[in-house]
């Protein structure tokens, strides 16, 4: 069996049977402590027992010595103080895993949070097949570069045996991917997935590109459009892909203003480029505001604060803030919310003429007092 392709640009984990599948990477709230949660989880040696963690504060667990079969993670305090990604969609996360098998062991948690391992059934055919759950990319031009076009993409073993697989990625210039391959030890009928982020630069030629997945013997094209963001089909948002400025922004992680207008609701990329954090705990108000390219009509404005199954609403969430607009140079409040423990809000108010939407943000769920928000949207 060849040895794996190792690149700069990724290591993967690969995620095994057994119940540390289901491990994720667990991290804290700003200004909150979670005992027993960890960065990451590293390997115990020996063939029987279970090794006792050592205490740390660093956040990040470490592996029982002597006869620990798998090590049982520390009960420091998280290192980045900060909301980890959550384990959802059709792959489970690897981020943070440290697995074992009876047939190989890789102990190192993969270092990319897009990482998703699904298990399956090999069709035993020997084939080895990219994946892609995008049909076709739109990728607009002009959005801010910390908010690039995303897919998810991926390969699938339909081989007998375990092996190491390799999957090139190809792109057409001027557009730029975040990952020239992927690879990983795959055991039979198991489908890895990565997210792939598509940079375009500023000079980019509106129009049509390709998107090249090569594994084994098999290739798959995903055509991608480059289009300006006022011809972006935007289903009605008027806020999609538009330019946000904000009080402030927390920089414990990655958390970009233009990400509150992607277009992504899902609280499963906290912390990993998917929502905003501002910097001033317990200092109200905090304000985020969108501008619309031109006066438009408005008359509906829906919020996405934090809300998983680890951080929910209630606990972590936005909890009173006001809905206002830009009329003529000056803001106009046009709706209020107080005590929500949702995840997600819909304002509905009169119809009004704006260049521009601003959330007023007045008090969280929640000790530490942070605003969060995962998107904002605008309707006529």
């Amino acid at each position: 069996m060849r040895r794996p392709r190792i690149t700069a640009a990724l290591a993967v984990a690969a995620v095994l049977a057994g119940p540390a599948a289901d491990a994720a990477h667990a991290a804290v709230a700003p200004g909150l402590v979670s005992p027993g949660s960890v960065a990451a989880v590293t390997l115990g040696s020996g063939t029987s027992g279970t090794g006792a963690s050592g205490a740390g504060t660093s956040g990040t667990g470490t592996s029982g010595s002597g006869t620990s079969g798998t090590g049982t993670p520390g009960p420091g305090t998280s290192g980045s103080g900060e909301p980890g990604p959550e384990t959802s969609g059709p792959w489970a996360s690897g981020r943070g895993l440290a697995v074992q098998s009876s047939k190989l062991v890789i102990g190192a948690p993969a270092q990319d949070p897009g990482i998703r391992v699904r298990r399956g059934i090999s069709k035993g055919t020997g084939r080895l097949t990219p994946i892609s759950r995008t049909g076709r990319l739109v990728a607009p031009l002009g959005v801010d570069a910390a908010c690039p076009a995303k897919l998810e993409i991926g390969m699938r073993s339909d081989a007998r045996e375990p092996l190491y697989a390799d999957m090139f990625v190809e792109i057409d210039r001027p557009l730029v991917a975040s990952r020239p391959m992927l690879s990983s030890y795959l055991p039979p009928g198991y489908e890895l997935g990565a997210k792939l982020l598509v940079g375009v630069p500023p000079a980019t030629p509106v129009g049509e590109y390709g998107l090249r997945l090569k594994a084994g013997e098999e290739e798959l094209t995903v055509p991608i459009s480059v289009v300006d963001v006022g011809e972006l089909d935007n289903g009605g948002n008027l806020a999609l892909h538009r330019p946000v400025t904000a009080s402030s922004q927390h920089t414990g992680a990655n958390y970009p203003l233009c990400s509150v207008v992607d277009g992504d609701r899902d609280s499963s990329g906290w912390a990993g480029g998917n929502g905003w954090n501002d910097a001033t705990s317990r200092v109200w108000p905090d304000t985020l505001d969108i501008a619309l390219g031109g006066p438009r009509q408005v008359s509906r404005v829906d919020l996405y604060t934090l809300d998983t199954e680890r951080y929910p609403a209630a606990w972590l969430g936005l909890r009173d803030w006001d809905v206002q607009v830009r009329e003529d140079g000056r803001w106009r409040t046009v709706a209020q919310v107080r005590g929500n423990t949702a995840g997600t809000v819909r304002s509905d108010f009169a119809p009004v003429t704006a260049d521009a939407v601003r959330i007023s943000t007045l008090a969280s769920n929640g000790p530490d007092n942070y605003s969060r928000i995962i998107e904002v949207e605008a309707y006529s």
